[in-house]
């Protein structure tokens, strides 16, 4: 069986749109509808209804979901098994973008003495991708901001980072001006929490989504904005910026996420055990205090 098959009726489960499958594939309607139909002669169960309301699973194919995604993340562990990696295991690291500036060379030396015959790739990149691709199994553990649950993934909180507010105006929240400020949106939770503590600037017409970027816009634009610890104490230090010291911190849970074969594997307890002690209660205390 074709892995094509399994691959677009996964995505075509989640779209539940022939035309959006082909272009999340880059791939015709056509061939879609025809990799579709192959994978239904081969199971002899139609998968799909059709309708003018739109394309729904069937019973046969709810029931072929789970199995389809074990036989991609099967095939890709496979692939990952006989790749170039001269017989050394490899581990695909997914990472927060918003991490890679906080303990990322000391993560990078823990990994490396813990496994010292595993070969590391490490990828920083947003929690949405990083669930997808545990599901399929092109990822091996990932350490994100924002798990998507799944009957397939296991995800478990390994500590906690904030971000404080800092201003190129105003030193105090009540002089922070809404249309000079920029919304944080570092994670799907924060624009609620944000909205709960600051109610009138939750309008503000602007919103960041990465550090990094929101760091740039203050130095170019100037303004009011949530930035991570270390990139406040740079700002400050650079004469750019003042804390606003009465602007509560927003906490930013961390998770680890494992595809749930992999959940009592020796390795990835042993990677999460390592990112616990970088990013535990003592990591969280540091990133709460002010800059002074």
């Amino acid at each position: 069986m074709q892995i094509e098959l399994i691959q677009t009726f996964l995505d075509l489960s989640e779209t539940r749109s022939f035309n959006r499958t082909a272009e999340r594939l880059s791939v015709t309607q056509s061939t879609v509808s025809g990799r579709v139909n192959a994978l239904e002669r081969a199971l002899g169960q139609r998968l799909f209804s059709r309708s003018r309301a739109g394309t729904e699973l069937t019973t046969a194919g709810l029931r072929f979901a789970p199995h389809a995604r074990a036989l991609l993340h099967a095939w890709t562990e496979a692939r990952h098994a006989v790749g170039d990696s001269g017989g050394v295991l490899s581990m695909r690291i997914g990472i927060q973008s918003d991490l890679v500036t906080m303990h990322f060379n000391e993560l990078i030396g823990d990994f490396r003495a813990a496994l010292p015959g595993t070969a590391f790739l490490f990828e920083a990149d947003y929690s949405a991708q990083m669930c997808a691709d545990l599901m399929t199994g092109a990822e091996d553990f990932a350490i994100l901001f924002s798990p998507r649950y799944h009957v397939d993934l296991h995800f478990e909180t390994v500590g906690e980072i904030a971000y404080v507010m800092v201003s190129t105006e105003a030193d105090r929240l009540a002089a922070v001006r809404q249309e000079t400020y920029i919304m944080p949106h570092y994670s799907y939770a924060m624009p609620t929490l944000h909205a709960a503590l600051h109610p009138t600037l939750a309008t503000a017409s602007l919103s960041i989504g990465q550090n990094s970027a929101m760091v740039a816009l203050l130095r170019s634009l100037g303004g009011t904005a949530y930035v991570l610890r270390n990139s406040a104490d740079e700002l400050v230090r650079d004469g750019l910026c003042r804390m606003v010291d009465d602007a509560p911190p927003i906490p930013q849970p961390i998770f680890a996420g494992l595809h749930v074969r992999n959940r009592h594997r020796s390795a990835h307890r042993r990677l999460q055990q390592i990112v616990r002690a970088r990013f535990g209660p003592v990591s969280a205390s540091l990133a709460r205090r002010r800059v002074g």
